[in-house]
């Protein structure tokens, strides 16, 4: 029984064998890539407060108000009836990150991610300066151990306020700021819970949001290749691990006339006692890597001293790590690159031929059409204008087809509120001979706003069947254009 209960490895790399949590305390390896992971990190961090204080085209540069239902993306709004560029933008995001795990692994991971470059660029140091660094002599004063969660709830509530800073804006949060919390509940508490859930995660759960949270973990396995670039440990080169002196043989080619006795790999554990989450890199490519590059600075700082090559831990891709060729024209990445080509290009296509008015045009409601004293065919019709502009339009609207065709509005032109939508009823007036056979005649209309910019919208007309009947004339047409 009790073999039953007992796993032949560990479970998770945070968790002892008898259940409890394994603390982590990473000891940083400040190497090449450390450096450049600090310089893009930092940048992200700055880009991230920062973008709610920019303005494009007098717009914040990123404002998504679900409250009105307008998205805001570098100075252009997005509107409801955007959803096809809504849906190609969403799509592209996916196949993006496809794309790039296909071909860079968890590059995303390592060096993007908010959970990656806040814990191990704010937090951690912040924590490492405050209760002193792993396996360093040296030990801050006592009275600075204490100040780390008033310090971290601080930032929480500051990353919390920038987070919501997106979806309302930064003029209204300062607003908001230095009012009291009874004047704006709801929005209060969407701060105060993001506080606690960072404070909660930076503070106490940690590596676990990438072990055990993140789905993307297990999704690279299906993304991921035996070509993707990885972070990976050279077996041929490394194993047998043995410590040995400094001058003694570790060459081991195969085919070689002397066999070494140990490889490259000295068993220091330094990429171990640097690793965030706690794995050994030396026995594969796991789901908890999070390809943060620290045991490549470990491990080459070690072989640096001990003067042999570095590159022991390595990116590099699995099929290059078995000392097989790879390429970079696999079926999965050329499927991904003319996938996003195809959306870039369709986004770009919509973008560049929206036009600043979206038109509907439908026919009323009750009866189809009537014949007014002039022996003309009235169809009712509802029309609804979008203004897609920053600014107020005025849009005239007029029948260009068939010729002497008349549109009859209670307003006209029609005046519209920037990123509104106006609905007005009125009806279209035609020759009863424009009708064929089946009591139908193609219409359209052309809007027209101030700048001259046009748009025109095609719509079935219903009549009387035929040119040649006698039909009653019924209730005339009022001034207007309604029956």
């Amino acid at each position: 029984m009790e073999s039953l209960l007992q796993p032949e490895a560990r479970v998770l790399s945070t968790l002892n064998s008898d259940g409890s949590r394994r603390w982590l305390t990473p000891r940083p390896s400040r190497g090449r890539f450390w450096h450049r992971r600090r310089a893009v990190a930092y940048g992200l961090i700055t880009l991230f407060v920062g973008l709610p204080y920019l303005r494009i085209n007098d717009k914040p540069a990123v404002l998504l108000d679900i409250v009105h239902r307008e998205f805001t993306l570098f100075g252009r709004t997005f509107l409801p009836t955007d959803t096809p560029l809504l849906a190609l933008l969403i799509v592209g995001v996916f196949v993006a990150v496809f794309f790039a795990t296909a071909v860079l692994g968890r590059v995303w991971c390592g060096w993007g991610c908010p959970q990656t470059v806040y814990l191990e660029f704010v937090f951690r140091p912040l924590e490492r300066l405050l209760q002193g660094e792993p396996g360093s002599p040296r030990k801050p004063a006592a009275w600075l151990a204490p100040l780390k969660l008033p310090i971290y709830l601080f930032l929480s509530a500051l990353l919390a306020h920038t987070f919501l800073a997106y979806f309302v804006g930064i003029e209204t949060l300062l607003g908001w700021v230095q009012q009291s919390p009874l004047r704006h509940p709801v929005p209060f508490m969407v701060m105060a819970v993001t506080t606690g859930l960072m404070m909660f995660d930076f503070a106490f759960f940690r590596e676990q949001m990438c072990i055990i949270a993140c789905p993307y973990g297990r999704m690279q396995s299906v993304m991921l290749d035996r070509g993707s670039l990885v972070v990976g440990y050279d077996r041929s080169r490394g194993e047998p691990r043995g410590k040995v002196k400094r001058g003694d043989v570790r060459l081991k080619i195969a085919g070689a006339d002397e066999p070494r006795a140990v490889g490259d790999c000295v068993d220091c554990l330094r990429c171990v006692t640097t690793c965030p989450t706690g794995i050994d890199i030396r026995d594969g490519l796991q789901m908890e890597c999070v390809a943060c590059t620290q045991c490549i600075d470990a491990c080459d700082d070690v072989m640096t001293k001990l003067k042999r090559p570095t590159g022991l831990i390595r990116y590099a891709s699995q099929r290059s790590m078995e000392g097989r060729p790879g390429t970079a024209f696999r079926p999965r990445v050329l499927i991904y690159s003319v996938m996003l080509l195809v959306i870039i290009g369709a986004l770009a296509t919509l973008l560049l031929t929206a036009s600043p008015v979206d038109v509907r045009l439908l026919r009323g409601r009750g009866q189809p059409y009537s014949i007014g004293t002039d022996g003309r065919v009235m169809g009712t019709v509802q029309l609804k204008l979008t203004n897609r502009t920053d600014r107020p339009a005025a849009y005239s609207v007029r029948v260009i087809q068939p010729v002497g065709g008349e549109v009859h509005l209670d307003e006209n032109p029609m005046s519209v509120e920037p990123g509104q939508m106006r609905t007005q009823g009125g009806s279209v007036v035609l020759g009863r001979d424009e009708f064929g056979a089946l009591g139908t005649c193609p219409v359209q209309i052309e809007i027209t706003d101030a700048s001259g910019s046009t748009k025109r919208v095609s719509f079935t007309a219903l009549g009387p069947a035929g040119t040649g009947r006698s039909v009653e004339p019924s209730t005339p047409i009022r001034e207007g254009g309604r029956k």
